[in-house]
């Protein structure tokens, strides 16, 4: 009797156990579920970030891909004019200077000093002229018909005789190398270095400073023989560096040159730009240049399309959604695509205006919510 008590007190203690770790459990279960109702209006899916390019219906220009150097069309290395010492240094390397900007200036003193004694020489030469002629005035005055005016040749002869001409000039040139003590920019630039020191004395036709025109630029392009004549004077040209590949210059083709190299088998094509505080003076660029113009294209950028079951599409942004569309893709100059119409329906799938994806689309699913975090124009 004693054991069968002990054993019924066992039973009843596990029972009791169990039930306690029964509620505890639904407790929890019901915790959670509490907490999950809670979020329940947590989005379900994540909006992705894009960059949107515009499809565009313009131009499409073919182009041959060559490299070049980038030249400044005014890399200019100044020269003093007029010797003396250096008194001030008003720049430095690397600031940016317009036409007439004073960079260098020198000490005044013996060009003051020059003009002063011109003048002084024009004085007394202007008194041995006004000897020379009045004689002649009283000679003429007393003649018989009354007072007559110097002829011309007189006052000529008179003026060489008293030196008042050579005076004059010198006073001119004096003049002259006064305003030239001071080294101003001939054209808009930025100064590259200094060859001078201050209060260095100087020659006349020293060298002193390099001027730099980083606005307009030149490049002169070799191109292979086979793709010269598809080469014209007046064309584009996209001029884009290893710095900023994404920040291209636009230029023309200026001239084509004649010769082509015997060794390289290549010809050469001037382009003229303007700057873009990225293309500078002696860097290696690629560059192409139109050959073909296409006219009346729908036109994508090429790095819009990718491929899916080996078919190109590009995907559409419509009403917040990636919307895949598959298309028929023509010629290409590796930086735009144009879209031809469907070989089935005869239609163009895109239209104008219509925004497709250019990054962040690589791994996209149909219909997937995105958002334009960038948008870029086409350059036509």
């Amino acid at each position: 009797m004693r054991r069968f008590l002990l054993a019924a007190a066992a039973v009843a203690l596990v029972s009791a156990c169990a039930k306690d770790a029964s509620e505890s459990g639904d407790a929890t279960a019901a915790a959670d579920s509490t907490a999950a109702s809670s979020g329940g209006d947590a989005p379900t899916s994540v909006t992705l970030p894009v960059v949107v390019e515009d499809v565009i219906e313009g131009d499409l220009v073919l182009t041959v891909t060559t490299r070049g150097e980038v030249r400044s069309e005014a890399a200019t290395r100044l020269k003093a004019e007029v010797g003396g010492t250096i008194e001030a240094i008003l720049k430095r390397p690397g600031d940016r200077v317009q036409k007439g900007d004073p960079i260098i200036r020198l000490a005044p003193y013996e060009f003051e000093l020059a003009v002063r004694e011109a003048q002084a020489a024009v004085d007394e030469a202007t008194v041995r002229y006004q000897d020379n002629i009045v004689p002649d005035s009283v000679a003429a005055a007393a003649g018989p018909r009354g007072p007559q005016p110097v002829s011309p040749d007189r006052r000529r002869g008179a003026m060489i005789r008293s030196g008042l001409a050579a005076a004059q000039l010198r006073l001119e040139r004096a003049q002259f190398e006064q305003k030239r003590a001071t080294i101003v920019a001939p054209f808009d630039g930025i100064i590259d270095r200094f060859d001078v020191s201050l209060g260095e004395r100087i020659n006349a036709g020293a060298i002193v400073t390099t001027l730099v025109d980083e606005r307009n630029l030149r490049v002169e392009a070799a191109v292979l023989e086979h793709d010269l004549a598809l080469v014209r004077a007046g064309g584009e040209a996209l001029v884009t560096s290893a710095a900023a590949p994404d920040r291209p210059g636009r230029g023309r083709i200026t001239s084509v040159l004649p010769l082509v190299d015997s060794t390289t088998r290549s010809g050469r094509a001037y382009v003229t730009l303007r700057g873009n505080d990225v293309l500078k003076p002696g860097m290696y660029a690629d560059v192409r240049l139109e050959a073909t113009r296409l006219p009346g294209r729908i036109i994508v950028p090429t790095k819009s399309i990718i491929e899916r079951d080996n078919r190109p599409l590009v995907f559409v942004v419509k009403d917040g959604t990636a919307q895949w569309t598959y298309v028929q893709v023509g010629r290409s100059n590796g930086l735009q695509t144009e879209i031809l119409a469907d070989t089935s329906t005869g239609v163009i799938p895109l239209k104008p205006g219509d925004q497709v994806i250019t990054a962040g689309h690589l791994t996209l699913v149909h219909g997937a919510p995105v958002r334009a975090v960038a948008r870029r124009e086409n350059d036509q």
